[in-house]
């Protein structure tokens, strides 16, 4: 589906969204919480390094690697939370934490929230949101017929190699981290390029320290393609197979996040593996609200979304990724005829 037309009207407004949200203290820090996120996250790296030393040169450590992606994930949702300014009331705290969070998983704290900013002020805009730029995916018809060659033939079977594909996402990221950082897209370059490479020594070293070169060769497969398969399905059902806004079309912020977010509805433990993305229209009005307080501000946004007879999308996780699935199969659907 693609959204087209003019203005959208501006009523309801987000200032009366906004003063509900201030008048339950939704935008307060919650530096506790984050303290037990921070300390729980030590614990299960520590713990994972440990294990990793102890078996040594050891075919179980495919095992370690599975909990070295699903760690990594969990870092790489404090990143997020600290390039939204989440954790500290500060930018330099929250940049602190952002960038050796980065170096951590091998990020390019910069690029990534240059990225997300971006995606963030124009969510599933044909012309201005990056997560849906790209080029062996389609979002709409008419992004999946400007493909050519190779990635026109990957658009026509987009919904089968949907997840394989998200098998290479950290791969992705450690080389748009790398490139940015030595072409110098970012504020910082020489601090990131110093932090990739903290980050690329330690990991090799480790490796070839402790494990055989089939099993470090293993490890890397196992852990980088468990990290990106977590991530992409963390980040997929927030507004894959949402409304795709045309190009040209001017909605407001209220409309313009709604419209295009879905909420994943499940419990503490799906709350966890996703790093509170769940709640993702409460997020996208509210970027800057601490993760612990998004639970409580997605009841006051859908009430209000309800009364004001604005729709509001909240899925079972199954069935967001059915359609996530769906909508890449349809919109791809005139390449395969």
């Amino acid at each position: 589906m693609t959204v087209h037309g003019g203005t959208a009207r501006t009523e309801p407004t987000f200032t009366e969204l906004t003063t509900r949200i201030k008048a339950a203290d939704l935008l307060r820090r919650r530096p506790g919480v984050y303290a037990t996120v921070f300390t729980s996250n030590l614990l299960l790296l520590a713990g994972t390094v440990t294990a990793f030393v102890l078996l040594g040169p050891s075919w179980w450590q495919v095992a370690t690697a599975v909990v070295l992606g699903l760690t990594t994930t969990q870092l790489a949702f404090v990143g997020h939370d600290a390039g939204h300014r989440q954790i500290f009331a500060g930018r330099r705290a929250n940049d602190v934490v952002g960038h050796l969070h980065g170096c951590l998983v091998g990020m390019s704290f910069g690029q990534w929230v240059a990225k997300h900013n971006s995606h963030h002020a124009s969510p599933n805009h044909a012309d201005a949101d990056p997560d849906i730029d790209i080029p062996v995916l389609a979002f709409s018809v008419e992004q999946a017929a400007t493909r050519r060659g190779f990635a026109r033939w990957a658009v026509a079977h987009q919904a089968v190699l949907f997840l394989p594909l998200l098998l290479l996402e950290g791969w992705n990221l450690h080389l748009v981290a790398l490139q940015a950082a030595l072409r110098r897209e970012v504020a910082r370059p020489t601090l990131e390029i110093t932090l990739l490479a903290v980050h690329v020594v330690g990991y090799a070293a480790a490796l070839l320290l402790v494990l055989t070169p089939w099993q470090a060769v293993v490890f890397v497969l196992v852990h980088q393609g468990v990290w990106g398969l977590s991530m992409g399905l963390a980040f997929a059902p927030n507004h894959k197979g949402m409304p795709v806004v045309a190009p040209g079309t001017r909605l407001d912020h209220l409309h313009k996040q709604v419209l295009t977010s879905r909420d994943v509805r499940g419990g503490r433990v799906l709350g966890y593996l996703l790093g509170g993305l769940e709640h993702q229209v409460p997020h996208h009005l509210f970027p800057r609200m601490p993760r612990p307080n998004l639970p409580r501000a997605r009841v006051l946004v859908e009430a209000f979304c309800r009364e004001h007879g604005l729709p509001y999308t909240r899925s079972g996780p199954l069935d967001s990724y059915r359609q996530v699935l769906r909508h890449l199969h349809e919109v791809s659907a005139p390449l395969r005829g």
